[in-house]
């Protein structure tokens, strides 16, 4: 199986980090789209959609906001915000005609995945971005400093990174985003003032 991937740096630096068998091989998209069984667009959130002549393979697309109703029918949603996209195992969706292919690729890939709820945020991103908003919360209420506030996330929870290193690596604008559309139906997850107005700068 050969792939066609279209990354950003930090993007290429995880994918390089995973494991491929050796009937997998991939190539860095640039310009031209080249032939491939599986095409996979990392930077859809960032430069929109790239792949749009490609209607007869599937596109794995790391639409972290918008859900499959939003993409072309032959798209699997997947996770490859910055940070997740390492894990040793992927959160995909997508409309349920593509299941069965999806499984394939992943199997193909020998990747543990699972499958996730067809909604915003999936589940690890809608957790990070809320504890992102809640250090921007605190920060905004002078609770303590972007750097001691990572540390005491890293050493109390054990996660991998603190929140402001997170959202440094995901980037603000997603996470604004990502809450906004989360907020239009639950306002528990409206973006603090402090969060938005660093995205906007």
């Amino acid at each position: 199986m050969h792939l066609a991937v279209k990354a950003s740096a930090l993007q290429k630096e995880e994918w390089l980090q995973k494991q491929f068998p050796s009937s997998v091989s991939y190539e860095w998209v640039t310009e031209s789209v080249p032939e491939a069984d599986v095409y996979v667009d990392l930077m859809y959130e960032d430069e929109g959609y790239a792949f749009s002549a490609v209607t007869e393979k599937p596109v794995l697309v790391n639409a972290v906001v918008n859900t499959a109703t939003m993409l072309p029918l032959n798209c699997i949603r997947i996770n490859g915000w910055g940070g997740f996209l390492k894990n040793e195992k992927m959160e995909i969706c997508g409309n349920t005609s593509m299941k069965t292919v999806a499984d394939h690729i992943m199997n193909q890939l020998q990747w543990k995945y699972h499958w996730v709820a067809d909604e915003p945020g999936m589940i690890a991103p809608r957790v990070v971005a809320m504890i992102i908003n809640e250090a921007y919360f605190g920060l905004q209420d002078g609770i303590s400093s972007k750097a001691e506030i990572d540390v005491a996330m890293r050493l109390g929870t054990n996660y991998p990174f603190g929140p402001f290193e997170w959202a440094e690596k995901i980037g603000l604008k997603k996470i604004v985003k990502l809450l906004e559309a989360l907020a239009a139906t639950d306002a528990r997850y409206s973006p603090c003032d402090l969060l938005v107005k660093e995205a906007e700068a």
